[in-house]
C-alpha cells in the first residue's frame, strides 16, 4: 500500500479570473505585470487600464517558468495569447527573470503604484508583507513613491514565516488568524525575531504546556509587532493599506490595528494582485507613450 503524502499545511489556494464583461480584441492595450516574488508569483493582464485576467499561484524554484505558469494560468480559459500583449513588465524578486517583460520596474513602485489602483488616491500609506520582507511605502496621490523602509532579508514576520509555523503546527495557513483568537488569555509574543530560533521557540512553548492557539497568537502577535516597528519608523497616515499576502491573516492585522489605532482600507481585490497590478499600469502608461506595440 503507497504510504500517504504528508498534507502540507502552508499551502494556500492558487487562483485566477476573468472579467466577463471585457473583451480583449475591442481594446487599444492589452498590458500584463508579472510579479514574481520568494513565495508567489502573480499574472495580471489589464486593457486599457482596465483589470481583465489574474492568475496568482506558488511560486518554484525556476523563476522563469514561474512567470510563464502564472502569466498562463491568467490566460488559460481565454483566446489571449502573449504575442497579442502590448507591453510587458515584471516586478517583485524574480523581476530579472520574467523572460517575455519589455522591462522591469522594483516592487516597491509597483506595489504603491497598485494599492493606488485597489484602494484609490488618498491611499498614503501602504504596508507590502511579502513571502521574505516586509515594506513600509509612503506615497502621494497618483501611487508614485515618496518614501519607504524596509525589514531586513529575514523570514521572520514575513508570510513564509507564517508558512513555517503552520506546517510546524499543524494547522493551514488559512486558519491560523481566526485560531489565534480561540484563547482566553492573549499569551506574550514571542521574542525571536529569527523564523529558525522562533520555530524552536514555538517548539518550547508547546512543551510547556501552552495550546497551539496560543502558540499562534503568540507568534502572531510577535509579527505584528516587529511590522509596527517598521510602520513607526516611516509614519503612518489615516489613509492607510496593506498589500501582499499577510493582509488576508486577521491574526497579525488585526493585532496590528490596535497598536496603530488606525483601520486599513478595504479593497475586494486580492491584495497579493498589487505588486502586478501596478506593473500593468506602468506597461499602460508607457503605450499610452508611444513605446507599446498594438494587437
Amino acid at each position: 500500500m503507497a504510504e500517504e503524502k504528508e498534507h502540507e499545511f502552508w499551502r494556500w489556494a492558487e487562483t485566477n479570473w476573468v472579467n466577463p464583461d471585457i473583451n480583449w480584441e475591442n481594446g487599444e492595450f492589452v498590458t500584463v505585470g508579472i510579479d514574481v516574488g520568494s513565495v508567489s508569483s502573480q499574472a495580471v493582464v489589464m486593457v486599457d487600464g482596465k483589470m481583465y485576467a489574474y492568475g496568482n499561484m506558488r511560486t518554484g524554484s525556476d523563476s522563469p517558468n514561474s512567470a510563464r505558469n502564472a502569466l498562463k494560468f491568467a490566460l488559460e480559459t481565454i483566446s489571449l495569447t502573449e504575442d497579442k500583449l502590448s507591453y510587458c513588465i515584471g516586478t517583485g524578486y524574480g523581476r530579472v527573470n520574467v523572460p517575455m517583460a519589455d522591462r522591469t520596474v522594483t516592487e516597491i513602485a509597483c506595489h504603491a503604484r497598485g494599492a493606488n489602483f485597489f484602494y484609490g488616491p488618498l491611499v498614503r500609506t501602504v504596508l507590502d508583507v511579502g513571502g521574505q520582507d516586509i515594506k513600509a511605502i509612503r506615497c502621494d496621490d497618483k501611487g508614485k513613491v515618496t518614501n519607504f523602509l524596509m525589514n531586513d532579508k529575514c523570514a521572520a514576520g514575513t508570510g513564509r514565516g507564517m508558512e513555517v509555523l503552520a506546517d510546524l503546527l499543524s494547522v493551514p495557513i488559512g486558519e491560523v488568524g481566526d485560531r489565534s483568537f480561540q484563547v482566553d488569555n492573549e499569551p506574550a509574543p514571542v521574542s525571536s525575531t529569527c523564523v529558525v530560533y522562533a520555530k524552536s521557540e514555538a517548539t518550547g512553548l508547546l512543551r510547556k504546556g501552552l495550546s497551539t492557539n496560543e502558540v499562534l497568537a503568540a507568534y502572531c502577535s510577535a509579527m505584528a509587532d516587529r511590522i509596527y516597528s517598521l510602520l513607526e519608523r516611516v509614519g503612518v497616515e489615516p489613509e492607510f493599506a496593506i498589500t501582499g499576502g499577510m493582509a488576508k491573516n486577521r491574526g497579525v492585522i488585526d493585532r496590528l490595528k490596535r497598536k496603530i489605532g488606525l483601520e486599513p482600507l478595504k479593497t475586494t481585490w486580492d491584495t497579493q494582485l498589487a505588486g502586478a497590478a501596478g506593473a500593468a499600469l506602468f506597461g499602460y502608461a508607457l503605450c499610452q507613450k508611444g513605446k507599446g506595440k498594438g494587437k
